[in-house]
């Protein structure tokens, strides 16, 4: 495993990062035990985020009361914030959850805008003076929109630039990394398995290790799934002909107008349960089919017919997706397996 450094925040670590938001889900002894876990086989850099409920506080229980020497770790996590009153609660509180004085790198969260000196709103100030009052040490920003990652990559305001990347991701996203390179600006890629849609890990860490610069954080709930990456800490999968092979297939199935199950479109005024609903088709395909066609999916599919129209999602996506018709396409397709005219998995 090679040792990635981000850009001129001068942080070097594996690249093989611990993306905490799926730990929200599990308890926290669980939660912890994983936590510790990476870190005692090799991992260095750890993701979280004020919005993922309780991830931080399961981060700072990990790691906050002396199982490591605080400067063995690296901490990176986000302020949905949209005001300064709003940056400074979210700030103590992240802080305070994590059990410790100051954060690498502090981001700020799903930005539709990049926020810079001046521009009347106050909040890349407030990055600039928590930066003095030594309460975090590097700024990053966080996008799902390309426009918005090129801007804060190009502004020479942000140290770090998160966006989603994997072997799905266009010659146009790719080249991100290489606008991160020549900007000196690090990148850590979320969504390094779009949304549970990538199951082969292996590819998966082959194709990210291709690109300096880069760090994935992949989304860790389970045990088994750490086990999964903690073994390429040895054993860095190579991009061979095979791999390369099974990638190009993928892309062909792939590609396009995919859901990423990010649920920024939630919630849905009449009850949809978007994020799962609107790529049924892919992951009756893509994972053990009997679980997606019991009565609860039968009836949150069905659901889909109550749609109104209103809009609201289609304002909230970050890609830009025409949600109620692909959403009547995977209700077209899911009635069709159902009836046995379509065979999946």
């Amino acid at each position: 495993m090679k040792n990635i450094t981000l850009g001129r925040t001068g942080i070097t670590v594996p690249q093989n990062g611990f993306g905490a938001l799926p730990i929200q889900r599990i308890p926290l002894e669980d939660a912890v035990r994983i936590l510790r876990k990476a870190y005692d086989g090799g991992i260095r850099f750890f993701d979280t985020a004020r919005a993922y409920t309780d991830s931080e506080e399961k981060v700072g229980a990990a790691f906050g009361d002396g199982y490591v020497k605080r400067d063995e770790i690296i901490i990176a996590t986000k302020t949905a914030a949209k005001t300064p009153e709003e940056f400074w609660q979210q700030l103590d509180m992240s802080l305070n959850n994590l059990k410790t004085d100051y954060i690498d790198i502090y981001q700020f969260h799903l930005m539709g805008q990049c926020w810079k000196p001046g521009d009347g709103t106050g909040m890349y100030e407030c990055m600039l003076r928590a930066k003095e009052q030594g309460k975090i040490r590097h700024i990053g920003g966080t996008a799902h929109k390309i426009g918005i990652a090129k801007e804060l990559i190009e502004s020479g305001l942000y140290e770090t630039v998160q966006y989603p990347f994997s072997y799905l991701a266009t010659d146009q996203e790719a080249d991100l990394i290489k606008m991160c390179n020549e900007n000196n600006v690090g990148f850590i890629c979320m969504k390094g398995l779009a949304g549970g849609l990538i199951t082969n890990s292996k590819a998966a860490m082959a194709y990210i290790s291709q690109f300096d610069g880069a760090v994935p954080i992949w989304g860790i709930q389970k045990e088994k799934e750490l086990d999964e990456w903690l073994s390429f800490m040895d054993n860095t999968p190579e991009l061979d002909d095979e791999l390369k092979t099974f990638i190009e297939s993928e892309r062909k199935e792939l590609m396009g107008d995919f859901c990423r199950g990010c649920g920024y479109c939630m919630p849905c005024t009449v009850g949809i349960q978007i994020n799962q609903c609107n790529r049924m088709s892919l992951m009756l395909r893509r994972a053990p089919s009997e679980s997606w066609l019991s009565d609860h999916w039968q009836a949150e599919m069905n659901k889909i017919e109550e749609c109104i129209g209103c809009g609201a999602c289609l304002s909230k996506c970050p890609y830009e997706l025409e949600i109620p018709t692909l959403l009547r396409k995977n209700l077209e397709d899911y009635r069709e397996v159902l009836a046995g005219n379509r065979r999946v998995n």
